[in-house]
């Protein structure tokens, strides 16, 4: 059954860095986009980033644009997020998702299948 499990959250001071990682199974990673997506408190998901199967294309949201960096490994079957000059804003629970079919790109829903989440605090 296909399983995405995030990790690498936790507190941060503003400015700092933090890697989120998010491990897969039970389907093919390589063959599909993913996405990382959050939801800070008391708000809608908000899409961040979106990654091509091969890694050679990404896409990003103005909020996190030169900051934050979308990347795979595909030999390991798992999608990062690098996360540089965090803000207070970023405090967010941070999840990953995957695309609904093989190799076909589709725009960010909340219908797509996504973990269960990383909690990231951004607060001196």
């Amino acid at each position: 059954q296909v399983q995405l499990v995030e990790s690498g959250g936790g507190l941060v001071q503003p400015g700092g860095s933090l890697r989120l990682s998010c491990s897969t199974s039970g389907f093919t990673f390589s063959h599909y986009w993913m996405y990382w997506v959050r939801q800070a408190p008391g708000k809608g998901l908000e899409w961040i980033a979106t990654m091509q199967f091969t890694g050679n294309v990404a896409s990003y949201a103005d909020s996190v644009k030169g900051r934050f960096t979308i990347s795979r490994d595909n030999a390991k079957s798992t999608l990062f997020l690098q996360m540089n000059s965090v803000k207070s804003e970023d405090t967010a629970i941070y999840y990953c998702a995957k695309a609904s079919s093989e190799w076909n790109y589709e725009d960010w829903g909340a219908h797509l299948r996504r973990g269960q989440g990383t909690q990231v605090t951004v607060s001196s």
